[in-house]
């Protein structure tokens, strides 16, 4: 295969998992770095669970996460459909074929799309084979008769097959572990295990990419390209997603772990591209760099199957909100507040401030839903505190509170000119008068204004920010309550 070409296969059953994520954006890295191409191809035969929308799901999850499909539903390509639903005519022509070169067979036990049981002291588990070997002439009656039937793939009975995967070497499971697995369906849907071999050899895949959960399930795949004669492609099993728990235990990553989508980490407050960014470190490592923001063409230039890792990678949430922190840095201002603005709650005072807002915020949170949080003293003034007036750095004592806070209050009440530069002018040329430290005099104004030791913004931006009427308000409240201690 001279061309790289990888896909993306998912089944439409709901939202888009951190790992299907991840195993879609290394088939795009990787195509896109050989100058490949990468296609987007829906498995959608398992109707039992099959979700209404989840398609549009995933073609927008992948937009937002900018992995481009060069094939694909809506776009098209030179092995369209690209839907396997849309496929059935070709599942049903290669499934018989399998059977006229006797390498399938027709079953016609009744629920045989099931695996049947088997009892605990028997070797083989599985399907028992029972219409393996059955006469041809009690094959022509059954289909004369119109007895429904699958078609099972015939398992060679003794030997091994080996396949070799580009992290985990040669990989060999015993023929007699293999069932004879269903191909085609009584409804004439076909499995998975039969559908993606097809699609994959007529859609010239040269790397399959995926979890190490398919491990178990190559072999059987790799028969069928050999009872078809077909070049094998290229495997890559990637390992797991790991998420840690509140105990320090390690486990798949799930929902007791925290968002494990990319909708949800979207919702939560994350950006699309800091996302895509950490997932591709999850698992591996550009060559000869300790880079760790990449854009998406830095990513595509420097990935490589090389930098894949076979162990576990583990989601870590604390990275992830650093490397978000680090993209809100690298933002306008402006694209900050706009990015921002459907995760914020403001008043109407808020409202009209909230570009400037916005401007204090960007380096002080890691992901949206940080917000709220942040600002909610702006909005609602917690409750009185008065050991947060001493400060022993600064030399404040409540005493020292209260002669700063009631001589600060004349000046305050002096402007009408309520602009971040008149704020500035006169709260400076207070604070020089007093002939302290400037932290001396800043802290209990703070600390009045907002109700908390840190803010976003110091003394000037808390009062541009909550408006000269209820700044003084606070303040007054604050200077009573002192007063009280």
């Amino acid at each position: 295969m001279d061309r790289v070409r990888t896909r993306f296969a998912p089944s439409p059953t709901g939202f888009m998992h951190i790992g299907n994520l991840r195993t879609a954006l290394y088939a795009y890295l990787f195509a896109k770095s050989n100058d490949g191409d990468f296609i987007l191809r829906i498995e959608d035969t398992d109707r039992a669970r099959y979700v209404e929308g989840a398609v549009e799901f995933i073609k927008n999850t992948l937009n937002a996460a900018k992995i481009f499909p060069d094939e694909g539903p809506d776009i098209g390509g030179d092995f369209a459909p690209y839907v396997q639903s849309q496929r059935m005519d070709i599942y049903k022509r290669y499934a018989e074929q399998l059977v006229e070169n006797g390498h399938a067979y027709r079953c016609f036990c009744r629920q045989s799309d099931e695996p049947s049981t088997v009892e605990p002291d028997k070797k083989f588990g599985g399907y028992d084979r029972h219409c393996r070997d059955l006469d041809p002439d009690v094959i022509a009656k059954n289909l004369a008769d119109g007895v429904p039937y699958v078609i099972r793939q015939k398992m060679p009975l003794a030997g091994e097959t080996t396949f070799f995967d580009v992290l985990h070497g040669n990989i060999t499971i015993a023929n007699s572990e293999l069932e004879d697995q269903v191909l085609l369906k009584r409804d004439g849907m076909p499995t998975y295990n039969f559908a993606n071999v097809i699609d994959d050899h007529l859609m010239k895949v040269s790397h399959i990419i995926r979890g190490t959960e398919f491990i178990t399930s190559t072999p059987k795949h790799v028969l069928l390209y050999q009872f078809f004669g077909w070049e094998l492609p290229i495997f890559i099993h990637l390992a797991p997603v790991m998420g840690k728990a509140d105990d320090g235990s390690i486990s798949k990553l799930s929902k007791r772990h925290g968002a494990t989508s990319f909708d949800d980490l979207i919702k939560a407050g994350y950006l699309p591209e800091a996302i895509t960014n950490y997932v591709a470190l999850l698992g591996w490592n550009p060559k000869n760099s300790n880079q760790e923001i990449f854009s998406m063409d830095e990513l595509i230039e420097a990935f490589s199957l090389e930098g894949l890792s076979k162990s576990p990678a583990v989601f870590d949430y604390d990275k992830l909100d650093w490397m978000n922190g680090e993209y809100f840095k690298r933002m306008s201002d402006q694209s900050f507040a706009d990015s921002a603005r459907n995760f914020v709650e403001l008043d109407d005072n808020l409202e009209s401030k909230w570009e400037f807002l916005a401007s204090l915020l960007k380096t002080r949170v890691s992901k949206f839903s940080e917000i709220n949080g942040s600002i909610r003293f702006l909005i609602e003034k917690p409750a009185f505190d008065a050991e947060l007036f001493i400060n022993k750095k600064n030399k404040v004592t409540v005493e020292k509170s209260i002669e700063i806070i009631e001589a600060a209050l004349e000046q305050i009440d002096r402007i009408d000119d309520w602009t971040l530069e008149t704020i500035s002018e006169t709260i400076g040329a207070f604070a020089a008068s007093t002939q302290l430290k400037l932290g001396t005099v800043m802290w209990p104004l703070r600390v009045g204004l907002s109700g908390q030791k840190v803010t976003p913004g110091g003394v000037n931006e808390l009062l541009y920010l909550l408006g000269k009427k209820n700044s003084l308000s606070r303040l007054h409240e604050t200077l009573d309550n002192l007063k009280s201690v």
